[in-house]
């Protein structure tokens, strides 16, 4: 860990200091991100002037200016407290406009009360105090400002300028929203005649006040509590002299500070507040007040978790490895950490520290613990605090080089077996380590290792934590040295039994966020090689298509089944069923989103006015749902005409059911992919050739489209002798495709995307098509599935047209099958959930021009679309659980 730095002195004088202000000289000069602290020109004794703008003060040390090694830091930090309380900010807001429409009687009443108990107010007191706050609420922030100034912290005031701008823009377009378009329950609700008979409503929020409110909170007046107290004061009696003299309403002032307060911390979020993480200088510092003489500093790769680390080199004593842990490092990663506790048990979730003080008292704990069981692992030799926002651990340097620093060829059965040892002499003092990746394996020598980064682990752990430690060591190693000889060291080590009841914890969502992606990575890697080289032997003849698939399967089958099966041969009595570590799959939740979802756009999009029931043919409605019924099984004809396997053909119209719930959370065609490719996986088809039968169906449905689109646009242009725009629009999308098929074929960029594409899916799809030939009635009923699905579309939409009396002499079958193929694959162009949006659009847009009166196209569209994917979504979801509870999906 320590590869570069200062080693000891051999004449035992102690360390020798390396000279850090030559090296950062010469890194200076090569334009290297690397900046020693420089003495000051008049000998070196003192430390620069003052610390960087918005950092805590440095002490001048009581000796030499020391050295120290450390790139610059960033100015500004993103914090995610500050987008948590913007987000706060924003739900709030929500929350207030829903009141203001819901509570009409409540904000109604508490109006009134204000306002007669205002009457008895004399005007002149309420005048002077009106007149006096408006000035102090002005006059303050600008007092503060200029203290600011002249204290040389104008960065923050630059922030709260900022903010006050952002937040006067955001007030003003509230404004107009509310005064041009928002619902007569809010505008009631936030504004108000002024008294006296004005004729013009008060604002909705204060163009002032919002402003001063963000300012505020932008700058940061928690640590200036004076200040604080002072500006907060005179905002409130602002507020409460705009209540009494009527000028502003209870929400209005409640939005007029949300707003405010929600601007701020979003442009704190978006800029970055000003960096106050402790520099290597305060790192000095804080080891002379613990007793250390250190002489120079050089920073290291970080820990996991973003710790930042320093090598010290002490005028005398060994190398000091000192981490910092701050208030910036322990926010990073929050919202990852929440998804993780809310989504797994807590035994397959490390504990996070709530304050500064917790994360020391943590870290140390675990350290003194590793310590006495005996394990190889870094000597913790003191802790201290930092200032307010910063604490220390002091470690002895343990010199050598993680595992993933290491060639293949250097992790040897012996390093192996000594992290193994480590590993089990923590886990009978009941200490689970919970970070046992690449980099927290420190390889020492050819046969020695050492555990560092301990912070993440726990004490009186529990089985299940303890191993899943195994699982995570197991599959570290297998990363490197294949599942043979990674469970051949841990047999060895832990025996049989012990690696044996890692299997169950052998899953991903158990792993570290890296050992995740590196298995995924791995998958992807061996696959495609596996891809590339299956294509060279089919071709050359060495392969047939079969065994080229088998092999490809073989390469695609994961590491951590690889794994599983080694353990098995080692112990075929091992529980299989794997542990259940997940409280909240995420399928679950997308099912959750999906239903609020449509119930949403369900309210706000569909109102029963724009279907105009009254006037409905029910008998042609009738003929729309018959037809959007029918949809379903020729989309199950045109699934199993393409898979040379037998399928439960009811089972599958059921899948396709289900597609229609799936269409809320995905665009239509990636959702419809991915659910028909997983359920023919689930009934028994190996995954190349589901990929290669979905992949031949969506090729055959685009040709299909494709020539009835052309036809019809024939038949239109015939029976309307070319009058009709929808036979130009077939022409001007032929000639569209033809010349994005030049465009790609002549930008070499696009033309090797769209070949390697294109090759790698004709790699499964041909040959699946060949097996196909040999089955014509297969053939027959998977393009018959494709016109049949075509013309039920097709006759909904122009069902739904006739039940509004849209049909004419000039809109016929044809007509209608034009504005479907064109209108729908336009607005399906738009990657929205289900096409909701662009379709309507696109298919109200059609069916005007070909004729239709706007007044009957869009009640028909609005029907169409609600017989083909408002209705199906609960049968959808029905069928959806189902299959998964039959093993189906």
């Amino acid at each position: 860990m320590d590869e570069g730095s200062e080693q000891p002195a051999t004449d035992g004088s102690g360390p020798r200091p390396v000279d850090l202000r030559h090296r950062a000289r010469e890194e200076r000069h090569t334009g290297e991100d690397t900046v020693a602290a420089q003495p000051p020109p008049d000998g070196g004794t003192t430390p620069p002037d003052r610390p960087p703008e918005g950092g805590p003060p440095v002490e001048e040390p009581a000796g030499e200016y020391l050295a120290v090694d450390e790139p610059l830091l960033a100015p500004r930090a993103h914090r995610p407290s500050d987008l948590l309380k913007f987000l706060g900010g924003l739900f709030l807001i929500i929350l207030v406009f829903v009141l203001a429409q819901v509570a009409v009687s409540t904000t109604t009443g508490i109006e009134k009360d204000i306002t007669v108990n205002a009457d008895r107010i004399p005007g002149v007191l309420s005048k002077i105090s009106a007149l006096v706050s408006s000035i102090a609420v002005l006059t303050v922030p600008l007092a503060f400002a200029v203290e600011r100034l002249i204290k040389r912290d104008g960065l923050r005031v630059a922030d709260g300028v900022l903010a006050s701008v952002l937040a006067y823009g955001v007030s003003l377009g509230v404004d107009w929203w509310v005064a041009a378009s928002a619902p007569e329950e809010i505008r009631n609700a936030l504004t108000q005649f002024p008294p006296g008979g004005g004729e013009t409503l008060t604002d909705p929020v204060h163009g002032y006040l919002a402003p001063v409110i963000a300012y505020m909170t932008a700058v940061g007046m928690s640590s200036r509590p004076r200040w604080r107290v002072a500006l907060w004061v005179v905002v409130i009696l602002s507020g409460a002299a705009e209540l009494i003299n009527g000028n502003t309403t209870p929400l209005s002032l409640v939005l007029t500070v949300l707003i405010g307060w929600s601007v701020a911390y979003g442009t704190l979020y978006a800029i970055g507040s000003p960096n106050i993480r402790p520099t290597g200088q305060h790192l000095m510092i804080g080891l002379r007040k613990v007793g250390f003489a250190p002489s120079a500093a050089h920073l290291a790769p970080p820990a996991p978790g973003g710790t930042r680390r320093y090598l010290v080199t002490q005028q005398t004593g060994p190398l000091l490895d000192v981490h910092i842990i701050d208030r910036e490092q322990q926010a990073s990663g929050f919202f990852y950490r929440a998804w993780r506790r809310v989504r797994l048990r807590s035994v397959a979730v490390r504990r996070s520290p709530q304050s500064l003080r917790q994360a020391l008292e943590q870290e140390a704990l675990i350290a003194y613990a590793a310590a006495a069981s005996g394990a190889r692992a870094p000597q913790l030799v003191a802790t201290s605090e930092l200032g307010p926002d910063a604490a220390i651990l002091v470690y002895e340097n343990v010199a050598g080089r993680t595992l993933d620093e290491l060639a293949d060829a250097e992790v040897t059965d012996a390093v192996m077996a000594s992290f193994w040892d480590s590993v089990a002499t923590l886990h009978e003092r009941r200490i689970a380590h919970r970070r046992l990746t690449g980099e927290s394996l420190l390889v020492v020598d050819e046969r020695t290792g050492c555990l560092v980064n301990l912070s993440g682990g726990d004490i009186a752990a529990g089985d299940l934590t303890l191993r899943i430690d195994v699982a995570q060591l197991l599959t570290t190693f297998a990363l490197r040295v294949g599942p043979e000889r990674a469970v051949a060291a841990a047999t060895t080590v832990l025996g049989p039994t012990r690696t044996a009841e890692a299997l169950p914890l052998l899953q991903p969502v158990g792993l570290s966020r890296q050992t995740r992606g590196d298995l995924q990575r791995m998958t992807k890697e061996r696959k495609t090689a596996a891809q590339a080289l299956a294509l060279k032997q089919v071709a050359a003849g060495e392969r047939t298509q079969q065994q080229a698939e088998e092999d490809i399967a073989r390469a695609g089958e994961d590491l951590l089944s690889r794994i599983r099966a080694q353990i098995l041969q080692i112990a075929p009595e091992a529980p299989m069923a794997p542990a259940k570590l997940e409280r909240l799959k995420p399928k679950t939740l997308i099912m959750v989103v999906a239903l609020a979802f449509a119930a949403y756009l369900a309210l706000t999009t569909i109102r029963p006015d724009q279907f105009k029931v009254s006037q409905m043919n029910w008998a042609w409605a009738s003929l729309a749902l018959t037809a959007s019924a029918c949809s379903y099984v020729a989309a199950a004809m045109s699934l199993t005409g393409f898979v040379p396997e037998k399928l439960p053909f009811w089972r599958t119209v059921a899948a396709q059911l289900a597609g229609s719930f799936v269409k809320l959370v995905a665009p239509a065609a990636v959702g419809g992919i991915a659910l028909n490719t997983r359920y023919l996986q689930k009934a028994g088809i190996r995954p190349v050739q589901a990929v290669a039968s979905v992949g031949a169906s969506q090729l055959a449905g685009l040709g299909g489209h494709l020539l009835l689109l052309f036809a019809f646009g024939l038949i239109t242009g015939s029976q309307t002798n070319g009058d009709l725009g929808a036979s130009r629009a077939v022409i001007i999308g032929v000639l569209s495709a033809a010349v994005l098929a030049l465009v790609v074929a002549a930008v070499a960029p696009l033309r090797r995307f769209v070949v390697t594409r294109v090759r790698s899916l004709l790699f499964g799809v041909i040959p699946r098509m060949l097996d196909l030939m040999q089955t014509p009635r297969k053939l027959v009923t998977g393009f018959g599935g494709i016109i049949l699905l075509t013309l039920s579309f097709t006759a909904c939409l122009d069902a739904s047209v006739h039940a509004f009396g849209g049909g004419g002499a000039n809109v016929t079958y044809a007509a209608v099958a034009v504005v479907f193929l064109t209108a729908n694959a336009a607005g399906s162009a738009i990657p929205t959930p289900g096409g909701i949006g662009p379709v309507e659009i696109a298919l109200i847009t059609a069916l005007t021009v070909a004729g239709v009166p706007a007044t009957a196209a869009t009640p028909a569209v609005f029907l169409y679309r609600l017989l083909t994917f408002w209705l199906p979504v609960v049968p959808g979801w029905i069928a959806y659980n189902l299959l998964q509870r039959r093993g189906a999906l």
